[in-house]
């Protein structure tokens, strides 16, 4: 099931040491350049959804987040997703239903949940 805007986080916001690397690897994932980058946030938006790195220790710095993304080839999301930096935090593995999930996490330890529906 894939979720739509009216159903789903519009707006998921991670704190990061470093937002030139978070910057690299939410570009890879997203498969988009940001559209605000400036020294205090850098914001994507990609399927009506915004995506914001924010400084960590500033003003609007969130706790750790964790959203599933919704990818058609999860395998190739994860080569795609280290090779940008990410670790591997969850192997891959089924969960039922044909659906297979797995986490990385960014240089920051930031977990990136990925989600492929069977």
């Amino acid at each position: 099931m894939t979720a739509t805007p009216t159903d789903g986080a519009k707006t998921l916001l991670y704190p990061v040491s470093d937002l030139g690397k978070a910057k690299g690897i939410f570009s890879a994932l997203l498969g988009t350049a940001p559209q605000v980058d400036s020294p205090y946030y850098v914001g994507f938006d990609a399927a009506g959804q915004h995506i914001g790195l924010v400084p960590r220790g500033g003003p609007q710095a969130p706790a750790a987040a964790v959203a599933y993304w919704h990818v058609a080839d999860i395998a190739a999301k994860l080569a795609e997703l280290t090779a940008a930096g990410a670790s591997i935090q969850d192997q891959l593995r089924e969960v039922g239903g044909g659906r297979r999930v797995a986490t990385v996490a960014d240089p920051d330890g930031n977990p990136i949940g990925l989600l492929q529906d069977g």
